[in-house]
């Protein structure tokens, strides 16, 4: 009940004090100094005027203030304003700016942001930070695996999960994989890159072991295979904080819901397969990733469509290869080991320390960063694969002779003096024993002739000389110039040291 009127008959007519007013009207003496101080203000006396109601005399010390202007602001489209923000390079004073311009007497930029942040804080708490399209790519193994059943032995295998989730989109990828190894880590990151058209420019992992050999705030160090990964498809590898799950709650998400949509409705199916898991999953998969979300009311590939798809880079021209790599030190025959298999690098490196880089088909040798020898891939233990280029020049020079090629030269010079090679090279337990005798002989057509070499050739041929010495005895005698039958005919000199046929009886 409003006491307006007997405040002031008190007060005025009766001279009291405010707190003797107050305290016989049970209010406080603040009420009362203000009631008699807006009745002053708006020249009011005691005796008040007859005809002044209760409600009149309210109205008139606390009037109403003016009504708002009907003017009406236009509101913003919450929804497009937030996924424009994950654009690649855009700002709220940008997104205000646009929003001024089809909007001419909008809010101001303060109270813009004002609404802009009460309207994202109804939203589910992981979508509210700001991922930029195309820029992050968060990877995670799920904690539940699936069993699969072998036909002949019985034997239950239990499949891991790898999920790949894009930022911004929430756009998800699943597959399953025998092991949480580096060959099927390195796989299931070229399948992501095709399931999604395009590469992302940053890789979010956690410290799995086969990717981060070790996890560390600063600087951790990233295994070799999953570095040549992320320099081939040009992207960057930055692992996620040790015991920091919020650096990663996209991929914690993503692999609920996986765990939660996918793998919970295959709970009662039995495998026999990988392929047939997988074929499972990628079919609901397609249904996951089609479905809208409640909170945003788009699916996440409508989001991936308009968002990451346009963003993300180009896939290169081929799929990475998993290569394999392994420290290892030149060894004084300028060879490295690899699977009991020895390839060769240059001489200069002898006990340098080297990095292979082994595929299914090749293997690189880098020393410093630079690639110094490369080799077709040979599975052959305890053999050699040894480039010229590679050798001293001393080993290069033997390394280049072959039985063929002492062959290929003496046909070059006359038929005679191709079967004096091959009874020479035939004559030696190992062919490399008469290389040097070939060198010899073979010399003697620049000493002498090749007319007169391939002469005598012809001679120690039907004489069963295959050694250089009789040959460049049969040239120096000059019995190359004679008839075969003189030359054979001609006595040979006695000598003591000459034994005799009789000798061997």
């Amino acid at each position: 009940m409003r006491k307006i009127r007997e405040v002031l008959r008190l007060k005025w007519e009766g001279g009291l004090s405010n707190r003797a007013v107050a305290h016989s009207c049970s209010i406080s003496p603040t009420t009362v100094s203000e009631y008699v101080r807006r009745a002053q203000a708006t020249g009011l006396t005691w005796p008040l005027p007859e005809a002044l109601g209760e409600d009149q005399l309210y109205a008139l010390l606390f009037p109403q203030p003016a009504p708002p202007s009907e003017r009406a602001i236009p509101g913003p489209d919450w929804e497009s304003i937030y996924a424009e923000l994950r654009r690649k390079g855009m700002t709220r004073r940008l997104v205000w700016l646009e929003y001024c311009e089809a909007n001419p007497g909008g809010y101001g930029y303060s109270r813009f942001c004002e609404l802009y942040r009460s309207w994202t804080r109804k939203l589910d708490p992981p979508m509210r930070l700001t991922h930029k399209a195309g820029e992050k790519l968060f990877v995670d193994y799920a904690g539940q695996t699936v069993p699969l059943v072998d036909l002949k032995t019985s034997e239950i295998r239990e499949a891991h999960i790898f999920v790949a989730v894009l930022a911004a989109s929430s756009f998800t990828y699943a597959e399953a994989q025998w092991a949480e190894d580096l060959a099927n880590w390195i796989g299931g990151h070229v399948r992501a890159f095709d399931y999604f058209r395009g590469v992302p420019e940053v890789v979010v992992p956690d410290n799995p072991k086969t990717g981060i050999k070790h996890p560390s705030r600063y600087e951790p160090d990233i295994n070799p295979t999953y570095q040549d990964l992320a320099e081939h498809y040009g992207t960057v590898v930055i692992p996620a904080r040790v015991r920091k799950p919020k650096d990663k709650a996209k991929v914690e998400v993503g692999v609920q819901v996986v765990e939660r949509w996918i793998l919970a409705r295959l709970r009662n199916w039995t495998f026999l397969s990988l392929t047939d898991l997988n074929r499972a999953i990628h079919s609901l998969l397609t249904e996951l990733n089609d479905r809208p979300m409640r909170h945003l009311g788009k699916s996440r590939r409508e989001l991936f469509e308009t968002l990451d798809r346009p963003a993300l880079r180009p896939l290169p021209a081929e799929p990475y290869e998993f290569a394999f790599w392994k420290k290892a030190r030149v060894n004084i025959d300028y060879h490295v080991e690899f699977k009991q298999h020895y390839y060769s690098v240059p001489h200069e490196l002898i006990g340098e320390q080297v990095f292979l880089r082994v595929t299914e088909h090749t293997v690189e040798i880098f020393h410093k960063r630079q690639r110094v020898a490369s080799h077709p891939r040979s599975q052959a233990q305890g053999r050699y694969s040894t480039q010229a280029e590679h050798m001293p020049p001393n080993h290069r020079y033997y390394a280049e002779w072959s039985p063929e090629r002492f062959v290929r030269w003496g046909e070059t010079i006359g038929p005679e003096t191709r079967g004096v090679i091959e009874q020479a090279l035939a004559s030696r337990r190992h062919p490399q024993q008469a290389y040097r005798t070939c060198l010899g002989i073979l010399g003697l057509a620049k000493r002498y002739s090749p007319e007169r070499l391939e002469a005598a050739c012809a001679r120690a041929h039907s004489a069963g000389i295959c050694s250089y010495r009789g040959l460049a005895n049969i040239l120096d005698a000059h019995l190359d110039q004679l008839p075969l039958e003189e030359a054979t005919s001609i006595p040979l000199e006695t000598h003591i040291n000459i034994r005799g046929p009789s000798y061997y009886r």
